[in-house]
């Protein structure tokens, strides 16, 4: 079976992906992809794991997990959604490491479904707004004591993408930025889901509408029934452009008040997402989605 799991990164998008997914389960359920709904998996995957405690799974556990989620039914897919799978916000920087449960948790996972086609999906986001977003959600209200003592210049996601890499080399790993997803939803519900790139979906314009104004919207809508485009490029040129006419400005500038984040820190760590994105997107096993 093909095992498909979406495990983050936290404060992205906060399981909107999941719902979108979720409108096409009927239709994709006859190609024999099956997207339960989070209740089925989240808790009972976790606690297996945390059952496991280290050990190897037994033969049965997987089947017994399988049977449980998809209920006893059949599938050729099994497609999930879990940001915190590796961990909750306030302990992703758990013991001075950026997700530091990232190997137990994805290694006992690879152990559960060895015999399956694992493929994940990260979609990452700058640490500049990241990690206020982290803090604000976590339960900690101390900030020094949520970074555990770890430096900013630590903050990079190429080293997450190589310890994934390192811990399940067998399973695909397909990654993106957050920042990026209002133009490339539709190919991510589909690479996610793994439709052909041509099927039909619904709720391919979910996340542009939570940051487009109505009208924006309308006159978008309008304009690709009169204008269709050839092309996934042409068409996210022209979201892109209706974006930067027709954005609610509240949705997309982020507001970042934290002690000592100044503009300084803001502009560092920007610079950095944006040459640590360039090294993930040459990664060899990884598959990046750009605009």
């Amino acid at each position: 079976m093909q095992i498909a799991l979406h495990i983050g990164a936290a404060c992205t998008d906060e399981d909107r992906l999941l719902k979108t997914l979720l409108k096409n389960t009927e239709n994709f359920a006859a190609e024999g992809i099956k997207i339960p709904g989070p209740g089925k998996y989240r808790r009972l995957i976790r606690e297996t794991i945390q059952n496991l405690n280290g050990a190897p799974p037994s033969a049965m556990t997987r089947d017994v997990l399988v049977d449980a989620i998809l209920d006893d039914e059949s599938a050729n897919r099994l497609v999930m959604s879990n940001s915190a799978f590796i961990c909750v916000p306030n302990r992703i920087f758990e013991n001075g490491v950026f997700y530091d449960q990232l190997e137990a948790k994805l290694g006992a996972f690879g152990q559960i479904f060895a015999n399956d086609d694992i493929e994940l999906f990260l979609g990452l986001r700058n640490p500049a707004t990241f990690v206020p977003a982290a803090f604000e959600q976590g339960k900690t209200k101390n900030f020094v004591e949520f970074l555990s003592g770890i430096q900013i210049e630590q903050l990079v996601w190429s080293h997450v993408v190589e310890r994934i890499r390192a811990v399940l080399p067998q399973a695909s790993l397909t990654v993106w930025c957050n920042e990026d997803t209002p133009l490339i939803w539709a190919q991510l519900v589909r690479e996610i889901s793994g439709v052909d790139p041509l099927t039909k979906i619904s709720g391919g314009f979910d996340l542009l509408a939570t940051i487009m104004t109505e009208d924006g919207m309308a006159r978008l809508g309008a304009y690709l029934k009169t204008h269709p485009p050839q092309t996934e490029v042409q068409k996210r040129r022209i979201i892109a452009a209706f974006l930067e006419r027709y954005a609610i400005e509240d949705e997309i500038v982020e507001e970042m008040d934290l002690e000592g984040w100044t503009e300084e820190v803001v502009n560092h760590l920007t610079e950095q997402y944006e040459e640590d994105v360039f090294r993930i997107e040459r990664m060899p096993g990884v598959t990046f989605i750009s605009p």
